[in-house]
């Protein structure tokens, strides 16, 4: 936990641990309906949702959720132009729990939803769970990886343990790292 809030992450990946293509898509090749029920349901219950300039979740109530926009193009903190429930956050000029307050949060559970350096700044900040589900059969070669290696070598040098495996349907594996005593 940072302070106050449970830190939980979401991320869709290849089996060679990609989460776009080399143009920086998500390819069809990556959408499962179980996955996107999953994620759903993670979002749903969170009080709110981090997200890079260029990372979305794109359900139908998106723009009902708090969130927090990652970026550079602030000092600190401001208001998102496009979405009165969302703020423009840089981590080097506020704390997270700074930025969680500009939303009216002091507690409560945020789910982050990428892109790379966001999924990389909370890899430092502590994940309290963090939910890799896997394309199995679906390889990018020369696609923009979730982190520098291996997902689940970095999750584990990050002090997470995995879970057990889930099969969510044919192809899809869910595994949950999370910080266990």
């Amino acid at each position: 936990m940072i302070g106050a809030f449970r830190i939980e992450a979401y991320v869709i990946a290849s089996s060679d641990g990609m989460i776009a293509d080399a143009g920086g898509v998500q390819p069809a090749s990556l959408h499962f309906e179980a996955d996107r029920r999953q994620f759903k349901n993670g979002l749903d219950r969170a009080d709110a949702v981090v997200n890079g300039r260029h990372s979305a979740e794109g359900q139908r109530n998106s723009a009902a959720r708090r969130r927090l926009v990652v970026t550079r193009q602030v000092a600190s903190l401001a208001p998102d132009p496009d979405n009165p429930k969302a703020r423009l956050w840089n981590p080097a000029g506020a704390s997270l729990e700074a930025a969680c307050a500009a939303l009216g949060l002091n507690s409560g559970t945020i789910a982050v939803i990428g892109g790379p350096q966001v999924y990389l700044l909370f890899l430092k900040l502590g994940y309290d769970c963090f939910h890799l589900s896997r394309a199995v059969k679906v390889r990018l070669p020369g696609g923009l990886p979730l982190f520098g290696g291996e997902p689940d070598a970095v999750l584990a040098a990050a002090g997470l343990k995995a879970g057990p495996t889930q099969w969510l349907e044919d192809g899809l594996a869910l595994t949950e790292w999370a910080r266990r005593e």
